[in-house]
């Protein structure tokens, strides 16, 4: 079979706080607006105050639902039809997969073999298929590039994606809007996905 292009949604260049702003028109009444908290306790040990944004209450049980649902929700009927593959330890596919049920889309992720079981459990929970690796011996990259060319899947990975970007930049545009303005505003990083998203926010 002749070899497909990856396609994924939108353009690496160009996501704005314009998207930002889109994203949160459209998760509206999806993804769950998560209360923001300050610990007397903590303020008291930190000697200002401080907010914290509670993405553990989220869908899925983390900020990934965000940026899933807002890449999910925009796919075309074909592209539907196709369904979506991504690749992930964990929160992510979670979230893929929720979206997926939600959206009747089916969904496949590149899972490595020794990820945590409670969240390969949940991801075949919400009906997506995982496609199990070995880490030392295969990059998921190119185990998901394979087969969105044999199967035309679309491919929405964790972090490294316009739509998903501007999906979890939601968390902090909610945050700035409902507690003010900050000082410093502090995000964890591992891809990269959140703080991006949340920079165009805060900026």
């Amino acid at each position: 079979m002749p070899k497909r292009p990856l396609r994924s949604t939108g353009n690496m260049s160009a996501v704005s706080f314009d998207d930002v702003r889109a994203a949160a028109t459209r998760i509206d009444g999806i993804v769950a607006h998560t209360p923001v908290i300050s610990s007397p306790a903590l303020d008291a040990l930190a000697g200002r105050r401080l907010f914290f944004k509670c993405e553990n209450l989220q869908h899925a049980g983390a900020f990934k639902f965000r940026g899933a649902w807002n890449a999910m929700s925009q796919l075309s009927a074909h592209d539907r039809q196709l369904g979506a593959l991504t690749h992930s330890s964990g929160n992510h596919a979670q979230a893929l997969a929720l979206c997926g049920r939600l959206l009747g889309i089916s969904t496949v992720v590149v899972m490595p073999h020794n990820a945590p079981q409670i969240k390969k459990a949940a991801t075949v929970a919400h009906g997506a298929k995982i496609i199990d690796y070995d880490p030392a011996q295969h990059r998921r990259e190119d185990i998901s590039a394979e087969h969105v060319r044999r199967h035309g899947f679309t491919l929405i990975p964790p972090y490294d994606h316009p739509d998903v970007i501007a999906g979890q930049g939601t968390a902090a545009l909610e945050m700035l809007e409902d507690g003010g303005p900050l000082d410093l505003l502090l995000v964890p990083c591992w891809g990269g996905g959140l703080l991006s998203g949340s920079a165009l926010s805060a900026k």
